[in-house]
């Protein structure tokens, strides 16, 4: 497993300023060391958990033909039919992936081929599982055109603590499903875009993996 190369500099700043915060508690309270230890404690804990939220586990990618792959580890928290008035202009089956601050936050391609759209779209900051959050709050959405014709859209989504979402997505770069396609930063939710007539394959609640779980199947 290594760290992402997005949590580099979030590292690097969490490191200095827990470790100017400790020096100054070591110097206020020498007359406490069990309060100076223990402050010593939790914050070395603090580092660990933003340290591990960083991870980039290598994992083996399971492409398929006509399955969609999950964009991202996490809890299936919606699938429904919605009317998409952004690219399609019709219904789509979405299906909506929340991740946790304990989830790996790597974000990946769910199909292969050519990346037909893209934009950044400014917002709120709903929590995640607010259905409001997938139009409103600040997101990005990006549509691959599978080698069959038929066209996916995937929206990174920010939430009431997620507040950075990077993407690696351009207009016409050629994309292999599995690939990683961006990050976002302290947990928030992607939704996904099917045709109506795909097979789903997973339910509310279920976990799923990033780039390994087969969230439905293309007709």
């Amino acid at each position: 497993m290594t760290i992402h190369k997005e949590g580099f500099a979030s590292i690097a700043v969490s490191f200095l300023l827990l470790a100017l915060i400790n020096l100054l508690f070591l110097y206020l309270l020498v007359d406490f060391p069990i309060i100076r230890y223990g402050l010593l404690l939790v914050s070395s804990i603090f580092f660990v958990l933003i340290v591990r939220f960083f991870r980039d586990p290598n994992i083996e990618i399971e492409r398929s033909e006509k399955g969609i792959l999950s964009p991202a580890d996490g809890t299936v928290v919606a699938i429904e039919e919605m009317k998409d008035g952004e690219y399609f202009q019709e219904n789509r089956m979405q299906v909506s992936v929340f991740m946790s601050p304990l989830n790996v936050h790597v974000n990946r391609y769910p199909i292969s081929g050519e990346v037909k759209y893209f934009k950044h779209h400014n917002g709120h900051f709903h929590v995640a599982w607010n259905p409001k959050s997938s139009v409103e709050n600040e997101h990005t959405s990006t549509v691959v055109k599978h080698s069959s014709g038929i066209e996916i859209l995937f929206k990174q989504i920010a939430g009431a603590v997620a507040r950075r979402i990077v993407s690696y997505a351009s207009v016409d770069q050629e994309v292999l499903q599995g690939q990683q396609c961006g990050f976002i930063k302290f947990g928030s939710r992607v939704d996904v875009l099917l045709p109506l007539n795909s097979q789903i394959h997973v339910e509310i609640g279920q976990k799923v993996l990033g780039g390994r779980t087969i969230l439905a199947t293309l007709k």
